[in-house]
């Protein structure tokens, strides 16, 4: 696949289609007390305009692929991936992982999705900001995360036709640009591909346009999110965990924060691919009324910006 660059942006990026995900409603966990139910938040999904849904955490939407079915279809919206979690350095937990991620990609197969946002662990916990590991994976760990990479995206692909998307993440070993690339080097572009999340990128130092024109055929599924450039600076100066940012408000919707959404949907305009881009604004913990107006002034803006279309994506 090749990019098209020198083509004018198109008015309306016709090969990409617009979702949101649980984040933006500050949904991070299967159960927590700060989180809304899961009817609401697929209530006021419909409410502000979305058609596609991200599934989230495991366990917070119903895990029933039936009831899953019913509760997504009897409201008009369709999924565009599922979402899951592992340890892919760590083979001493294959076995359990392997398990665990086989039944979110069932069930995201059961309801007609083809992505699976694969998430590393973090090396700082969620909420106290306590260090659980070394920020640093050694060469063997690296090794052993792209062959891990690779072999779950086989099975994924093979048993059930859903696309493994590694979804760098603040405070994981996966968040730099150049541990981004590192994992793309090590992987098989057949089986594991890239979630490009502009916040996360953002967070980490990176530059998502340059990661656009340089791995346009590694990049399978997008998150679309901005991050304040001053909680970014506090974070660099007083070395916060991505929870305690969260909590000063990093992530901001558009256009406050960084990267340019407007520049991303230019770029991500001139591929040769069609995507799924969903918006994930990370909020919690935050107060039930506050996620609905956000949902639907993000909608708005990234309509602006030629980010509107609702067709599925053509997977590769």
């Amino acid at each position: 696949m090749t990019t098209t660059s020198e083509t004018a942006p198109r008015t309306v990026a016709g090969n990409l289609c617009l979702g949101s995900a649980p984040d933006s409603w500050g949904v991070w966990f299967p159960e927590d007390e700060h989180q809304v139910p899961y009817t609401r938040f697929l209530d006021e999904l419909v409410e502000s305009g979305y058609g596609w849904l991200e599934l989230g955490p495991p366990g917070y939407l119903p895990l029933d692929p039936q009831r899953l079915a019913d509760e997504v279809g009897s409201r008009g919206l369709q999924v565009s991936g599922g979402t899951t979690f592992g340890a892919l350095h760590r083979p001493e937990e294959w076995e359990r992982m392997l398990a665990e991620v086989g039944k979110v990609a069932e069930l995201t197969a059961a309801v007609g999705a083809h992505h699976l946002v694969f998430i590393p662990p973090m090396f700082r916990d969620e909420k106290t900001g306590a260090f659980t590991e070394s920020p640093q994976l050694s060469a063997d760990q690296w090794r052993a995360l792209g062959s891990a990479a690779n072999e779950l995206g086989k099975i994924l692909l093979e048993e059930h036709d859903v696309r493994l998307c590694l979804h760098p993440h603040a405070d994981s070993h996966v968040q730099t640009q150049p541990e981004i690339e590192r994992f793309l080097d090590a992987t098989d572009s057949r089986y594991a591909n890239l979630c490009l999340d502009t916040g996360h990128v953002a967070y980490g130092g990176g530059d998502n346009l340059d990661l656009i024109r340089r791995f346009a055929e590694r990049i399978g599924y997008v998150h679309i999110k901005q991050m304040d450039p001053d909680v970014l600076a506090q974070v660099s100066a007083e070395d916060l965990s991505f929870g305690e940012a969260v909590k000063r408000g990093v992530c901001v919707e558009p256009p406050a924060g960084v990267p340019d959404p407007g520049e991303i949907v230019r770029e991500l305009s001139t591929l040769d691919a069609e995507l799924f881009v969903i918006v994930e604004q990370d909020l919690y913990p935050c107060a039930p009324d506050v996620p609905l107006p956000i949902a639907v002034r993000t909608r708005e803006y990234l309509g602006a910006c030629g980010l509107s279309g609702t067709r599925r994506p053509q997977t590769r």
